[in-house]
């Protein structure tokens, strides 16, 4: 160490995980964290839809986690579709943390995905979808009657096919089997 370099200050090191370079997005209602999704998706931001924290519920299921430097451009790109959320939030404390939608379960054979209240089971041998169950929703029996019996490569997309927000968080649980068990 040089002799000065005691003096420098020393940088303060953040995990990623301290979410102190993260916001949230809250809004209203859930279709509009589905249409600034995918607006904000397809400018090419880095997001997740997350559970909202306790703290800071308002209605609304799902919240919007973004790169708390880029607030005012991420603003700016949903302002321009129309899209406002009610408010901005600074994870700033672990209360403030966002919660993780997905719930795994490995029953030996079987594997589950659960997103909000939806669940997606696999069989893993052969990735036949086995059950799919969950939320309130009208569409889910027509989802599970389409989609039941398939393997994840040959069944549809849930966002192809379901309309509600039943329809959306199954469509979550089926990203990440995709992701788990294909990748």
């Amino acid at each position: 160490m040089s002799l000065l370099g005691f003096l420098k200050p020393k940088k303060e090191k953040r995990s990623p995980e301290s979410g102190q370079d993260r916001g949230i997005l809250v809004f209203e209602h859930t279709s509009e964290v589905i249409r600034a999704e995918n607006v904000l998706k397809a400018d090419g931001w880095k997001i997740r839809v997350m559970g909202p924290p306790p703290e800071i519920r308002s209605g609304c299921d799902l919240v919007i986690e973004f790169p708390l430097i880029e607030e005012l451009n991420i603003l700016r790109t949903l302002q321009k579709t129309g899209i406002k959320p009610l408010k901005t939030v600074p994870v700033s404390s672990p209360l403030l943390k966002p919660v993780d939608l997905f719930q795994v379960k490995d029953f030996g054979q079987y594997l589950m995905v659960r997103a909000a209240n939806m669940k997606l089971t696999v069989e893993k041998e052969t990735l036949t979808i086995v059950n799919i169950s969950g939320g309130g929703c009208p569409d889910v029996p027509y989802l599970a009657q389409v989609m039941v019996g398939k393997t994840l490569t040959a069944a549809p997309s849930p966002r192809e096919i379901g309309h509600t927000l039943c329809g959306y968080a199954l469509q979550l649980a089926y990203e990440e089997m995709t992701r788990r068990c294909l990748r």
